[in-house]
């Protein structure tokens, strides 16, 4: 697809821009986290690692969900170049288990503080959508909340990332648990996503979440055609106000068009990934760490893929 005009550009951010902020209400910079105090430098894009500790996440549901692997695979992922681990206790792929926050935390056990202990300069994500869950994280030691549900699976969600004062990835996503995954045909995907940024963001600088990263959400409820949109118009998500991390490793509207597995498309995917870059993506979330880590290189040189 091509890409859009400066006029497009324009007519997406006077249709929905971020409201006018009041003086307490401050967005931090896109090329910066406040992390428990420490301060990461984003002007380098970062990759984060993927951690499932589900037994039934699709591509690699019960490799490790036990203090030993997690550790292990933890540390390869570091050792290839991650500077964040997104830990995941519950799987949200479609027909996923649904688990409660006290099972969530359970399936945690001491990881996270077994982390910090082995790996103390590695940063880590939480991905959960429960409030509770979080409180436990952060009393834990993580840096960063992972919620794919924007706030709307948890009203007490929002408050509580305030309370941590840690750092919160916004993902865009249907409104409920049930309808996450129901495919939805969007007039202009770009302007609904930012039209979502603008109201989430508001309503968490309002809370007193001020470091928000921003997160289109692949695999949620789009079709393949809008997740090819949204890729080739990364530059217009967000209004360049809040960092973009990019979650397409290993998505279904990559290889089912090409009649792959989701193991079988790293270099589609790493072809996307410097496209994302290019277009000012700061983090990118993926399970090959190692390929990943050569992409930023590239795109650091200013080389280009073959």
């Amino acid at each position: 697809m091509s890409n859009k005009s400066s006029s497009n550009k324009a007519h997406i951010s006077s249709n929905f821009p971020i409201p006018a902020l009041s003086n307490t209400q401050t967005l931090k910079s896109s090329n910066s986290l406040n992390c428990n105090g420490r301060l990461v430098d984003l002007s380098v894009p970062k990759i984060m690692g993927i951690l499932n500790l589900t037994p039934d996440s699709f591509s690699d549901g019960g490799k490790f969900n036990n203090e030993k692997s997690a550790l292990n695979h933890a540390g390869k992922l570091l050792k290839e170049g991650a500077e964040i681990i997104d830990i995941g206790p519950q799987s949200t792929r479609p027909n996923a288990e649904f688990l409660s926050f006290e099972e969530e935390i359970k399936r945690i056990g001491n990881i996270i503080s077994l982390l910090k202990k082995e790996f103390p300069e590695a940063l880590i994500s939480l991905d959960t959508f429960y409030a509770e869950t979080v409180k436990f994280g952060f009393n834990e030691g993580i840096d960063i909340i992972n919620d794919i549900s924007g706030g709307n699976f948890d009203d007490k969600m929002f408050g509580t990332a305030a309370e941590t004062k840690l750092p919160y990835i916004l993902m865009h996503v249907n409104p409920s648990y049930e309808t996450m995954h129901d495919k939805i045909k969007f007039a202009d995907i770009t302007l609904s996503v930012n039209q979502y940024f603008s109201e989430k963001t508001n309503e968490l600088l309002e809370k007193g979440v001020h470091d928000i990263i921003l997160d289109p959400g692949f695999g949620f409820g789009k079709t393949v055609e809008d997740q090819m949109k949204m890729i080739d118009e990364v530059k217009y998500l967000g209004f360049g106000k809040s960092p973009l991390l990019i979650g397409i490793s290993r998505k279904s509207f990559i290889y089912k068009p090409l009649g792959k597995s989701a193991l079988d498309i790293n270099e589609e995917t790493q072809k996307l990934h410097l496209k994302v870059l290019q277009q000012g993506a700061k983090i990118l979330r993926v399970h090959y760490v190692a390929e990943a880590k050569k992409t930023v290189d590239i795109f650091k040189s200013g080389r280009v893929l073959e």
